[in-house]
């Protein structure tokens, strides 16, 4: 009677320990699709994304806006990768699911977008705008996205940027009216959360934007703009991919110039120089150095007979 009393407490602990173990393959499993899942969703989020901006392209001096409309609460992580000839803009995506964040590695890779932002930007809804970065010719359209969860407020503006802000009607970019809890930015003033300090040369607006304690020098208001908005460490690095692409462009422009003064029609810029000069700049504390060759390459191209670009 013993015996048999022993045997069967032991088939059902074997029957209970066998169901346990394929309870847990079979919840293992399900995470494992979910997570996997999870991954794909994001991956496709952020080509999508990538793809929406598209249209941001510009073809005039304007800027243009949008906004992008998430289906969950995503994070856009915003990376940039200044090897190669080109480097790449890189996004990771995150979305809220089940009150959670999803965690992914996946990286969203585009050689040809240059974003400026924090990261990560969260929200449902994200805000987007671009403008042409000319130096001194269209080098690539500069892409800002900020959440609708932040609003920047911009106290005394320039008339310039005013009549901009203005006409482009970004939705969280307020110049009268800004409600306590936005963000200020300050032009020429240092009591607020961003100061932008510049001057206005004869082609060219320059300066310096504090935030966080740090400071970032820009040339243009596109980079004026990218300053506000972004991280430094993403900036300096946007930055950097742009000067790598200035550096090709100006040996292809050195080409057609080449070219042209064969027929008879001599440009007379200073290309080569331009291109030696971008391709060594090593933060932007050094972009005024470069700012009178391209002033200088500008003033010739528009007055030369035979325009390069």
């Amino acid at each position: 009677m013993k015996r048999g009393f022993l045997q069967i407490p032991f088939a059902w602990l074997f029957s209970i320990i066998v169901g346990v173990f394929i309870l847990f393959l079979a919840i293992y499993a399900v995470i494992q699709l979910v997570s996997t899942e999870e991954r794909v969703i994001d991956a496709k989020t952020g080509k999508e994304i990538g793809i929406l901006l598209n249209p941001l392209e510009t073809s005039s001096e304007t800027g243009k806006t949008t906004s992008l409309n998430l289906p969950v609460e995503t994070r856009v992580y915003n990376k940039c990768d200044n090897k190669g000839t080109f480097g790449k803009q890189i996004i990771q995506i995150s979305q809220k699911s089940f009150n959670k964040w999803t965690e992914t590695d996946v990286d969203i890779g585009f050689p040809n977008k240059y974003i400026f932002s924090e990261s990560p930007v969260e929200g449902k809804k994200l805000y987007v705008f671009s403008k042409p970065f000319d130096f001194p010719f269209k080098v690539a359209d500069l892409i800002y996205i900020t959440s609708s969860l932040k609003e920047y407020c911009f106290l005394d503006a320039p008339e310039k940027i005013r009549n901009e802000i203005s006409a482009l009607k970004p939705e969280n970019i307020l110049l009268e009216n800004c409600p306590e809890s936005s963000i200020k930015v300050c032009f020429g003033g240092s009591n607020c959360d961003i100061n932008v300090n510049y001057n206005k040369g004869d082609s060219y607006s320059y300066g310096y934007i504090e935030k966080r304690g740090e400071k970032t020098f820009f040339e243009g208001d596109a980079l004026m703009y990218a300053g506000i908005f972004a991280d430094k460490e993403i900036y300096e690095c946007q930055l950097k991919r742009l000067m790598q692409r200035i550096e090709q462009l100006s040996f292809i422009y050195y080409d057609k110039a080449t070219f042209v003064s064969l027929r008879g029609c001599s440009s007379n810029l200073n290309l080569l120089g331009l291109g030696n000069e971008v391709g060594s700049l090593s933060s932007s504390a050094n972009l005024n150095s470069i700012s009178n060759i391209v002033e200088d390459i500008k003033y010739k191209n528009n007055l030369a007979e035979c325009k390069l670009w």
